[in-house]
This record gives structure tokens, sequence and C-alpha cells, in this order.
């Protein structure tokens, strides 16, 4: 099975994240860490997000981080600032975000095995498509395990640790204007920049370097239909899917104190605008 998984079971969940919620996103990957290690099965969780301009902690170097914020804000998205190192990304009704979730087995897996097994995931959920990972210079937010097709973009993966649990996240374009979304953040790292030396090595964005699921198929591919692709790709990997385990460690008042704490701390992280500054 190319899901190295330290149980035959996965839980999944789907958080559609308010736009009045944007910290939730990423409080509930720092909860849901923790309770994967609880729960002793993985876990699959899907999300999106309202436009929304993920900033990694990297980002906070630019010379102009206002200007970088108002950029993306004249284009009609918000912005939310994680909790991991890295550079921007874009998520909106057409991206698709995917964490998969596991308690850290005894030896630990590597980074790069975590690294390609979503890897291994995503090829599982859409065989059509000749996927390499390289990285993708000219992209935003560009790493070694860029998922591309014929060189143009589609996904990013990244990772976190805790001390008992991994979690490796994907964000997939699957409808929409990717072109729309490169130029976007293009003109957030022209802003920010400000005219200074890019000593911090921000990405030189190329809008054409990427593209989308539904693109490269020639579909009307929707979200649900990306999300079960997942699913289907993980029953057909032999593992048993279910739901109820997890939506009932979910419904306690402890996971939702633990939710509400960790979206409170992502909150305090966030970078404060003078309200003359903000749009």
């Amino acid at each position: 099975m190319f899901l190295d998984l330290p149980t035959n079971t996965i839980q999944t969940v789907t958080t559609p994240i308010a736009a009045t919620q944007k910290n939730q996103a990423f409080g509930y990957t720092n909860a849901l860490l923790d309770l994967v290690a609880e729960l002793k099965q993985p876990i699959l969780h899907f999300w999106t997000m309202h436009p929304t301009v993920i900033m990694g902690l990297k980002d906070k170097r630019l010379p102009d981080l206002t200007a970088a914020i108002k950029a993306v804000q004249r284009y009609g998205y918000d912005y939310v600032l994680r909790n991991s190192g890295g550079l921007a990304v874009v998520s909106d009704a057409g991206i698709l975000n995917v964490s998969l979730f596991a308690p850290l087995t005894t030896p630990p897996m590597s980074v790069d095995a975590a690294y390609a097994q979503m890897t291994a995931l995503v090829d599982a959920a859409w065989p059509e498509l000749a996927i390499q990972h390289y990285k993708i210079t000219h992209s935003y937010c560009p790493g070694d395990y860029d998922l591309s097709v014929n060189g143009l973009k589609i996904a990013g993966i990244a990772q976190r640790r805790s001390p008992h649990a991994l979690v490796t996240m994907l964000y997939l374009s699957v409808n929409g204007d990717q072109l729309a979304r490169g130029q976007m953040i293009r003109d957030f790292y022209t802003a920010g920049l400000a005219g200074q030396e890019n000593t911090w090595a921000f990405p030189d964005v190329d809008p054409a370097t990427m593209t989308t699921t539904a693109a490269l198929l020639g579909q009307n591919l929707t979200i649900a239909d990306a999300q079960q692709r997942f699913i289907t790709a993980a029953e057909q990997a032999g593992l048993n899917v279910g739901r109820t385990t997890l939506a009932q460690a979910m419904a306690t008042p402890e996971f939702g104190a633990h939710l509400d704490h960790a979206t409170a701390q992502m909150a305090r992280r966030q970078p404060q605008l003078n309200k003359e500054d903000s749009l």
C-alpha cells in the first residue's frame, strides 16, 4: 500500500472556513495535530476558504508588508499569516486544501517519506495526469515538492510535526483563474519589496507557470469532485474510510476548547495594519 499509515482505517472531515473565521484554518491544523495522537487513527482533513492569501512567516520579512497586503486587498482577497515558514499561497473557492494527519510511529516517518506519501496520494487521485515533483522556480511558494504537469504547477506541499504526530498539507488548484492568482502574488511581492533589493529570495512569480487540474483535463471539475477523488484513492489503497469516530471526538467540549484556544493563538500572530493603511 502506498500509504504507510499505522492503521488501515482513516477518518475524514470537511471544514469550510467562514470569511469571519480565517484564523480557524490553522487553528484546526493545530487542534487536529494533537487530536490525531489521541485518536490513534490517521485523519484526512479537507478545507476551503473564502478568497484569502495565506502568507508564510518568511513574508513578514518584506520591506513593506502593508503595501503587499494592500495589493492583495485590491484583488478582493483577505490575508492570513500561517504559523509555519514558506511563502504566500492562494486559497479560494477553486482551491482544495488537503491535510493528512498521522500519529508518529517508532521510528518516525522521515520528512522525505511523508512528502512522497502525499505525492503518491495525489498520483492515485489523479491517474490521468503525469504528475512530477520538482521546484517550479517562478511559481508562487516554490519548493522541491511542487507538483506539476508538463512544467505547470498544480499543487504545493508543506509539513508540520509535533512530538507525537505529523501533518502533510497540500493545496491543489482545482479550477478558477489561476493566471489571476499568479498575477496577484506577483503584485504582492512587487509591492512588498518596494523597490528594495530582494535579499530574502522572494519568488519572481511568472503567472504562466501554474495551472489547474480542470484546465489540464478540459473538464468542469468541482471541489467536491476533487475531494471524492482523494477519498476513492484512499479506499482503493485498502483503507477503511470513516467519519463517525472523528466527528464524535470533534463534538466534545474538550476539542471545542482546544480549537478556540488554537484559533485565538493564530489571531494573535496576525500582522496588525493601521486603520489608515487598510482599504
